[in-house]
């Protein structure tokens, strides 16, 4: 009863604020009263890309249709985005709306997403991924990854306050892991095995911190890097080192569980462990600390790379562009983007419902988790390394599957080197 009276509440506030708006007369037929409001006759699909907040997707069309009258279905794929696109375009059965990355904005933005460049939240956000001088990408949420804490279990053994700034370089912060073990806490790290986790995430830095992205992956691509003695890699390395060095599970690493890792940073069995924001929506399925957040991955180095997180926008809304999707599909879909940036509930959808760090300057984020909180602090400080978005699709699961024999000791960093280079000069780049 108290689900659907929430339920309730939330139509009627979206038939209020969509009516005060002024989203058109598709949107006017939902009254006060938080009735169903008339059909419009208008259907749109959303693909959704980030499996974690699905359930919140589906729940939100349900809701966002019975106020506006626009019939909206969500659909989910865990398949490479740009290919499970592709046969929706050969099919000429395109979503309405497609949640993409960034590099799908600039590869298939100029052929299949209308021009939003006119659209009022493009003045809220630096996020928005403009092909050709068109606004073609809506930034869904800012998204950022370093190393994970959890304050509270830290703090339980130094009895000291826990401020990340003040373990920034690898050394303070091997001296704080030693700190922990000596104080009964035997292994205070967890690795993440995915290959995601290690290839997309972790080996990516390497790239991301080059004084030069483009120009060290192109010497990647033409085969004349020297990874090995890259300072970038050794340095990001060593920490990888550490981290291994101090793993609840370095008996057999490529065997831990997502889930189990998370439980224990989450319940403080573990303090600190590489991951992003959108952990979280792990994390709170446990009994988790209060005092959570996350930090730069330490190094020791001297050019403030130690001091930011990796990240920035994170996920694009495209609007088709196609035949296939009516001029009214596209005004529907129009009139959601701005419900998205410009509406209490909306607003709500992505911070509370979804746990997203906005992009919009707007957005009141005060209830957003810990971890998002921290990513925020950063980004609004300036304070976020920006993202490589131009890796090929297949860099993760080769270059992850490499990292994940390094962290089972099968081989060591040179071969680690050796195998990633090998694959960097044999694939395509990445156009852009």
């Amino acid at each position: 009863m108290k689900k659907k009276l929430l339920a309730m509440m939330l139509v009627t506030a979206m038939s209020l604020s969509l009516v005060a708006c002024g989203g058109g007369s598709d949107s006017e037929g939902a009254g006060a009263s938080g009735e169903k409001a008339e059909s419009t006759g208008v259907s749109i699909t959303i693909f959704n890309t980030k499996s974690e907040i699905q359930d919140q997707f589906v729940e939100m069309a349900e809701e966002y249709s019975a106020a506006t009258g626009v019939d909206v279905e969500v659909y989910y794929s865990s398949d490479t985005v740009a290919a499970h696109l592709a046969t929706r375009y050969s099919a000429n059965d395109p979503y309405t709306i497609s949640m993409v990355d960034a590099k799908d904005v600039y590869s298939l933005g100029e052929e299949h997403a209308i021009d939003l460049s006119d659209e009022e939240w493009v003045a809220n956000t630096d996020y928005a991924i403009s092909v050709g001088g068109k606004v073609l990408g809506f930034p869904v949420c800012i998204e950022a990854r370093g190393v994970m804490y959890n304050a509270t279990a830290i703090e339980a053994i130094t009895g000291e306050e826990f401020n990340p700034d003040d373990y920034k370089t690898l050394d303070a912060f091997q001296g704080l892991l030693d700190q922990l073990v000596a104080g009964g806490m035997e292994t205070p790290t967890g690795i993440m095995k995915e290959d995601w986790s290690m290839g997309a995430h972790y080996l990516a830095q390497v790239y991301e911190e080059q004084s030069d992205v483009e120009a060290f992956i192109t010497s990647l691509h033409g085969g004349s890097a020297d990874l090995a003695n890259n300072e970038k890699w050794n340095s990001l390395m060593d920490t990888f080192d550490t981290l291994m060095k101090y793993n609840y599970a370095a008996g057999s690493p490529v065997a831990a569980e997502r889930e189990v890792s998370e439980q224990k940073l989450a319940e403080g069995e573990i303090a600190f462990m590489f991951g992003g924001n959108w952990d979280w929506a792990m994390i709170n399925a446990y009994d988790y600390s209060e005092k959570m957040g996350m930090m730069p991955v330490p190094q020791n180095t001297s050019d403030g790379s130690n001091e930011k997180l990796v990240g920035g926008g994170s996920k694009y809304f495209m609007i088709d562009s196609s035949d296939n999707t009516s001029a009214e599909q596209q005004q529907a879909a129009k009139d959601f983007l701005h419900w998205l940036v410009f509406d209490e509930a909306g607003n709500k959808f992505l911070t509370e419902d979804c746990a997203l760090v906005p992009a919009y300057s707007n957005i009141n984020a005060d209830a957003l988790d810990p971890l998002s909180i921290s990513v925020k602090a950063y980004a609004d400080g300036g304070n976020l390394i920006e993202n490589y978005n131009y890796l090929p699709d297949d860099h993760y699961s080769i270059n992850g599957a490499s990292f994940q024999k390094y962290l089972a000791g099968q081989v060591d960093r040179a071969g680690l080197a050796a195998e990633i280079e090998s694959y960097w000069s044999s694939t395509t780049p990445v156009e852009h």
